[in-house]
């Protein structure tokens, strides 16, 4: 099956289900022979890599939102040269577990960086560019805390409060409501599969596969 190469963001809070479904949906690609690749945020790419352990390793107060951010979109810079563009470039859809939306929730709603500050450096970053489709699995912030709460807790953002999270949820809803030619909001609250159901049905109706 012949398609445009497609650029898909899933985002959300912890807990909501991104890495389980980015596997799942990717999987429904491959079926109707779209070559898919999947790639993550911070991260992604080498040079990403290694700014992830950056990131999300230590002590929760180890950055100010300013350098978090900063951080963050040079991990971006990099992801986007060296693995996102190459493979649109190669006819490859890519389904990435974050993107910007996850800095203006993070950095942004979570921690107060002003929205105008990140703004300028997606601008200076990204110019123009932007996913097709973002996926927002969106799930009240006790529900997901409580399918993280076995994790080991060696990830900086699920050692914030409840606000912090909270604040995140919000966030990305109102994204999702000021951009929804771009967005679908998903239910993450349901079960795996029936989340997967609903993540099909918006790609299907939206890509007419």
């Amino acid at each position: 099956m012949s398609k445009a190469p497609r650029f898909i963001t899933l985002e959300g809070g912890d807990g909501s289900g991104k890495s389980t479904q980015i596997r799942r949906l990717a999987a429904e690609l491959k079926k109707r022979k779209i070559d898919a690749i999947v790639t993550r945020e911070p991260g992604g790419s080498p040079g990403a890599e290694d700014i992830r352990n950056l990131v999300l390793n230590g002590d929760p107060e180890r950055w100010d939102s300013l350098t978090e951010a900063l951080l963050m979109f040079a991990a971006r810079a990099n992801h986007v040269s060296h693995t996102i563009k190459p493979a649109l470039m190669k006819r490859q859809w890519v389904i990435c577990d974050r993107f910007t939306d996850s800095t203006y929730a993070y950095q942004g709603a979570g921690h107060g960086l002003a929205r105008e500050t990140i703004r300028r450096m997606e601008a200076l970053v990204l110019g123009d560019f932007r996913p097709d489709l973002t996926l927002i699995l969106d799930i009240p912030v006790e529900q997901g805390l409580a399918r993280t709460s076995g994790r080991t807790k060696d990830m900086r953002f699920e050692a914030f409060d409840h606000d912090f999270h909270e604040r995140m949820r919000q966030c990305y809803l109102t994204i999702a409501r000021k951009d929804p030619m771009r967005c679908e909001v998903i239910d993450a609250s349901q079960d795996e599969d029936a989340v997967a159901k609903a993540i099909w049905a918006a790609v299907k109706k939206r890509y007419k596969l």
